[in-house]
């Protein structure tokens, strides 16, 4: 078999084998089979067009028509002409079906199945990939960079994938690669002829010429290699260090010392942001269906998420750190034995159009089951998704206490923790004064933190004169809270973020939840939240409670029995049937749901949204696609940029040493930018061709160039600095001889193996130098220069063209000779 067929079949396999990654996303994988079979085809054609053969431009442009024949077979037949060719409509169908496949690719848990979208994405993917590297290895003999788009297909595995298994498919994928590597570099090899550096010895096992003398691999297999274990580093590493990727091949160890391949911390983001946008507006859209084992739902609020930290300017979640989901939840902080609890347990499932990242959760929370990729916040007892993961069409089954405490528990509750207490009552200086005046005189005469809290709820819900109104200003900073204990109108937002202040100013813990309340029942027994039943409400801790809902705002919720006033102490509240919540009566006023903070609509979604199921239906977003492309281009360009000077000067020194007739010589001898020299047809032009080839080597190991200096002395020079052997130094000699009886003898006489001749002293070089000397001759080649140089020659020519093409020579000729005594010259 040839070099460029064994080359071929080396590059379909690395495809497939780093396509292999894909595997555990999607069920069943029969779709890798087809992929298989339309990648054979592609490399088919391009190993007929190059035997042709055909302009390289013209092979890929060969192979790209035929893999888009070959889809639309496979995915738009029915819109083609005559079942093949692509027309308008297939094109229409080609964007239809990546629209859906981009749309499940966010619905979709992994493993999911395999739609006619999702099929498309991965065959088209996985043939796009293919090709690619097909071109770089085969097409323009250049392996080593062919790495890069095999490193971006498995890099959007691993960032996708969450199984254990990704260091298979890594040895896999990187396998693959090294096959290619080694096939081209016993490709080149094979076309050296066998190298000698000592004393022979017999052929290599692997075929003639691939071992040097004293049994040590020859120069370009090392590079290869040192290439290849390049390559992989940033394989390891990329995974690690682009954002929504994931923890990398090795999982491991999360930031901050948390365990898991999750690890880290969630920013502080504020999900208020669109609260009062889903209280106005003029249609309650369904977020979420839930099914319950509780006596009665008026407890039944579903919390997304705490916002436990006011800077002055608005409430939001801190800054925590967050792990993976156990099972069970640890116990609520602060719950003491004593106190009565009940296990409930629901089933939620989200609508398909909601989504956030945030999961709607019963509180306190026990045990949560669902799929996806979701992280753990204990502080806040929250679960938040994790690189794309939001709620979207989620099922999931929650396990969670009803707290009963009584008035009793409540007014003989100990003091909090220190550091609980100073966290929990931090005001910022930026609050007014008058906030904390006002809490102080509604408080007036309570004799115990419970009393202060019941006497703040009570003072907002009924005793303190205001009004419920969806259409004030929301605002959750200081100015905003005086403002509202001024004027006296304002919605859920309102009402719980001064609450919480205020009760933190009566030393009080105090934070902020956001989620939904119970919404309303149906027909069939299930509870139906809706985009009105968003809202937000205090929660303020207790020792041996923990941390307790209380109820502010007005039509809006139920207050829960513990915090009414002069209540019983304590058992659960009566049994009774399944009840709406204040949403679910059409009224012309503003319905009790309209309490979610305003911040919570710019989440992806609006104000709640449960998550995926557990099974293989909708339930795990994943990253978007435009996220994926951005992700993919952002790592091949980080990649790309310090492989520049490599890629050109293997290109360049390939052009050189060309043999006639071969695919990278050119006709006119001529050079463009990037690329001074090249050979042309004839002797002469091979010549200096290699010439230039060997001062440039000299150059990249150090050996700067003497323009001064006779072809003789300068070939002396290298092979006495750059410590050449016996051999390399008569090869550097013949190229000078070469060069010397081209430039002046009368009729020059074409030279033999004058590229070899260049390749050996290559060698040689590369083995007289150091560790440091070789890396940097490899990955930044100090002859590189000459493309700046190459460049501004390019850019000079263009001036003198344009200011030719304009005449502003001959308009400067005609000014000096306008000027009286100007002196041409």
């Amino acid at each position: 078999m040839s070099g460029r067929g064994r080359l071929t079949i080396c590059a379909a396999l690395a495809t497939l084998l780093a396509a292999g990654s894909l595997l555990p996303l999607v069920e069943p994988t029969g779709w890798i089979l087809q992929a298989a079979f339309l990648l054979a085809v592609v490399s088919g054609v391009g190993a007929l067009t190059r035997r042709v053969p055909l302009a390289r431009p013209l092979t890929v442009a060969a192979q790209a028509l035929v893999a888009l024949l070959l889809l639309t077979v496979a995915f738009a037949r029915g819109q083609a002409l005559a079942g093949v060719l692509p027309g308008p409509d297939a094109f229409r169908e080609f964007g239809q079906l990546l629209a859906e496949g981009a749309d499940d690719v966010g619905q979709y848990a992994i493993p999911a199945p395999v739609t006619g979208g999702i099929r498309l994405l991965l065959i088209g993917g996985v043939l796009v990939i293919g090709l690619t590297v097909d071109a770089l290895a085969v097409t323009y003999r250049s392996a080593a960079p062919a790495g890069l788009p095999l490193l971006a297909l498995y890099s959007v595995a691993a960032g996708l994938s969450q199984g254990g298994a990704r260091w298979l498919w890594f040895l896999l994928a990187a396998a693959g690669y090294l096959l290619l590597l080694l096939a081209e570099g016993r490709d080149r090899l094979s076309q050296w002829g066998r190298v000698f550096g000592g004393a022979p010895r017999g052929p290599s096992r692997l075929g003639a010429g691939l071992e040097p003398a004293g049994g040590r691999p020859g120069a370009p297999v090392r590079s290869g290699r040192r290439i290849g274990a390049v390559a992989l580093g940033i394989a390891l590493v990329v995974p690690a260090a682009l954002p929504s990727l994931g923890g990398g091949l090795l999982g491991g160890q999360g930031r901050g010392g948390e365990t898991g391949p999750g690890g880290g911390t969630i920013s502080a983001v504020n999900p208020l942001v669109s609260l009062q946008n889903s209280l106005n507006q003029p249609e309650d859209r369904e977020v979420l269906s839930y099914r319950t084992s509780a006596d009665s739902t008026q407890d039944m609020y579903l919390r997304i998420v705490a916002l436990d930290h006011f800077d002055g300017s608005s409430w939001k979640p801190s800054e925590r750190r967050v792990g993976d989901v156990p099972s069970p939840l640890p116990a609520p902080q602060g719950l003491a034995p004593g106190v009565r609890t009940s296990t409930v347990r629901t089933n939620l499932v989200a609508a398909d159009w909601y989504k956030q990242n945030w999961l709607p959760l019963p509180y306190p929370a026990t045990e949560v089951r669902l799929g996806g990729r979701w992280r753990y916040e204990p502080e806040g007892r929250t679960l938040v998704g994790d690189r794309g993961q939001t709620t979207r069409g989620a099922k999931y089954q929650v396990s969670s206490l009803l707290v009963e405490p009584t008035a009793e528990q409540l007014a003989q509750a100990g003091p909090p923790p220190a550091e609980l207490l100073e966290e929990y009552t931090k005001v910022p200086d930026s609050l007014p004064g008058m906030v904390g005046r006002k809490a102080r005189a509604v408080t007036s005469g309570a004799s115990n933190p419970y009393e202060k809290a019941v006497r703040l709820q009570d003072w907002f819900a009924s005793k303190g004169g205001f009004t419920y109104d969806t259409q004030v200003a929301a605002g959750s900073g200081s100015e905003a809270i005086a403002r509202f204990l001024k004027q006296k109108q304002g919605f859920c937002v309102h009402f719980s973020f001064s609450m919480a202040a205020m009760a933190r100013t009566l030393g009080i813990p105090s934070r902020v939840a956001v989620g939904f309340t119970p919404g309303s029942s149906g027909a069939d027994g299930s509870m139906s939240v809706g985009l009105k039943d968003a809202h937000a409400w205090p929660e303020l801790y207790f020792e041996g409670i923990g941390w307790t809902r209380f109820e502010p705002t007005p039509t809006r919720g139920t207050v829960p029995d513990y915090a009414i006033e002069e209540a019983p102490s304590g058992g659960a509240s009566e049994p009774a049937e399944p009840q709406p919540s204040t949403t679910s009566a059409p009224s012309a006023e503003p319905t009790p749901s309209d309490s979610c903070p305003p911040e919570m609509k710019k989440l992806d979604g609006g104000c709640g949204a449960p998550v995926q199921q557990t099974g293989g239906g909708p339930t795990d977003r994943g990253l978007p696609l435009g996220t994926i492309l951005s992700t993919t281009a952002l790592g091949l360009l980080v990649l790309g940029l310090p492989a520049l000077p490599l890629l050109w000067r293997v290109r360049v020194r390939r052009r050189r040493l060309s043999e006639p007739g071969g695919g990278g010589t050119t006709r006119d001898g001529h050079s463009s930018p990037g690329e001074p020299t090249g050979p042309g047809s004839g002797p002469g032009e091979r010549t200096l061709a290699a010439w230039r080839e060997l001062i440039d080597s000299g150059w990249d190991y150090g050996i700067v160039p003497d323009d001064s200096q006779t072809p003789r002395q300068a070939s002396a020079r290298i092979a006495r600095q750059g410590g050449l052997d016996t051999a390399a130094t008569e090869s550097a000699h013949r190229v000078a001889a070469a060069v010397e009886q081209v430039l002046y003898a009368p009729a020059p006489r074409p030279a033999a193996g004058l590229a070899a001749d260049v390749r050996r002293v290559r060698d040689g070089l590369h083995s007289a130098a150091g560790r440091s000397t070789r890396l940097r001759a490899l990955l930044a080649p100090r002859s590189a220069a000459r493309v700046a140089w190459a460049f501004s020659r390019w850019r000079s020519a263009q001036v003198a063209r344009w200011s030719a093409r304009w005449g502003v020579d001959r308009w400067a000729e005609t000014l000096r000779r306008a000027v009286p005594g100007r002196q041409r010259g």
